[in-house]
């Protein structure tokens, strides 16, 4: 019977998690994990929170219980990281659950910890995540709306206005490198420059693999968050308080390292970035498995080869996280054994990583054809997923507690998965422009 029962709190919760875009299908993996982060009588309190950010009275009403009591629970579970707490002018205080990717998962192993067991949380977080395949689908090729997105290398631009090599039209393309037009939201150091809150963690990635025996020699202490989402996640020292001058050392040091900048798909309000290995990184190694089958998590930027200097060392092909960099027969009939680089546009993620370990210089960026839509916040971006996933009557009607809420929730549902509505609330022109000035006129 106890069996049975745990069972049923964990699989309240996990119908909770699933109705945010971002969610986790449900197995006996998934309950697991749950049951190590999460206890029976939290698990089937948490299955009853909103889904939009919630005060300690509302969850006090739908937990039918003393608000005081409440906010006992909620700083509980803000302590250990699966509840983020902002506090507001108003002197209250406002909690959300974030979703399990990037959220809560992420957030257990983001220090050392002796309250939880993180090596048999690695363990299952491993076949979870990376062996099995439903979870990583959902969050990578649901929607053509991704959760994250990725952050063009400074210095890979700055190369290429200082490029010395070849440089006619044909090589470097109709536009020359004054012309890369790179806006503030595609930099990482901005992000860094304007942050209110700045964190520094452990890497959720290379920790977890630590426990496994599997990760390389890439720092842990480096990984970021910003925002309300550092403020909550410093003051449970799940990061580190860390100033702009140390924010920007750990950009420089995570370019040294090559490594990829990997954060929130929004363009003010961005919450962490990751700065990723392909051989730890849960993000890259999907990537790379799913390559272009998944929606764009691309920059607005391509590398482009120069092919004359070229002289095929791999070097890019050896650091692309994802293998979009290739090597190929040069086809010499004077030298049978040159290589040259070959790109695969539809899996580059843009990152520039390649053309900053290029020795000949014969790699440089250059715009997109097409830019890419990147969400205006937050707002923009979950109810966007909700639309392109067929779930925002989770976000209207949030409050499941309520019959009424749970019926029309319902009623909305089918009728949004109708063929020609569905079509039609996914067009670019709903997803963006229209959408995005909504959000701006509620945000004013």
């Amino acid at each position: 019977m106890a069996h049975l029962t745990s069972k049923s709190a964990y699989q309240q919760l996990s119908d909770r998690l699933n109705r945010f875009p971002q969610g986790a299908p449900p197995n006996d993996l998934l309950f697991k994990i749950l049951a190590l982060l999460f206890s029976e009588r939290e698990a089937a309190l948490v299955s009853q929170l909103p889904v939009k950010p919630f005060t300690a009275k509302q969850a006090a009403a739908s937990w039918q219980i003393v608000e005081a009591e409440a906010r006992n629970v909620l700083e509980g579970l803000a302590s250990r990281a699966i509840l983020l707490d902002m506090p507001t002018p108003e002197g209250d205080t406002i909690y959300a659950l974030p979703p399990p990717m990037a959220g809560f998962f992420e957030f257990s192993m983001m220090r050392v910890r002796g309250d939880i067991d993180q090596q048999l949380l690695s363990e299952l977080y491993y076949e979870y995540v990376t062996v099995e395949e439903d979870f990583m689908r959902a969050l990578l090729l649901d929607g053509e709306t991704p959760p994250g997105r990725v952050f063009v290398n400074e210095p890979a631009l700055e190369q290429r206005a200082a490029h010395h090599g070849p440089r006619n039209e044909a090589e470097w393309g109709s536009k020359d490198a004054a012309s890369l037009q790179v806006l503030d939201y595609e930099r990482a150091s901005e992000v860094i420059r304007t942050a209110e809150h700045m964190g520094v963690s452990l890497c959720y990635c290379r920790h977890k693999k630590q426990h496994l025996d599997q990760a390389c020699d890439k720092p842990l202490d480096i990984c970021l968050t910003f925002g309300g989402t550092a403020d909550s996640l410093i003051r449970h020292e799940y990061a580190r308080r860390v100033d702009q001058i140390e924010g920007r050392d750990l950009l420089q040091k995570a370019y040294d390292l090559n490594l990829v900048q990997f954060g929130d798909n929004v363009r003010e309000g961005v919450a962490f970035i990751c700065n990723c290995c392909g051989c730890c990184c849960e993000a890259m190694i999907g990537l790379r498995k799913f390559g272009a089958l998944m929606p764009i998590h691309s920059t607005n930027y391509i590398p482009r080869i120069v092919n004359e200097v070229c002289n095929g060392c791999g070097k890019c092909a050896n650091l692309c996280p994802v293998e979009a960099m290739t090597l190929v027969s040069a086809n010499d009939p004077h030298k049978p054994n040159k290589r040259k680089t070959k790109l695969n546009e539809d899996v580059c993620l843009g990152c520039g990583v390649c053309v900053r370990v290029c020795p000949t210089k014969g790699l440089f960026l250059e715009a997109r054809p097409e830019r890419i839509i990147t969400p205006l916040n937050s707002v923009h971006r979950i109810v966007v997923m909700a639309l392109e996933r067929g779930n925002l009557q989770d976000l209207i009607f949030d409050n499941k507690a309520l019959l009424s809420h749970r019926m029309m929730g319902a009623i909305l549902g089918v009728i949004l998965r109708l063929p020609p509505l569905k079509q039609a609330l996914a067009t670019q022109q709903v997803k963006s422009r229209y959408l995005e000035r909504l959000v701006m006129r509620v945000k004013v």
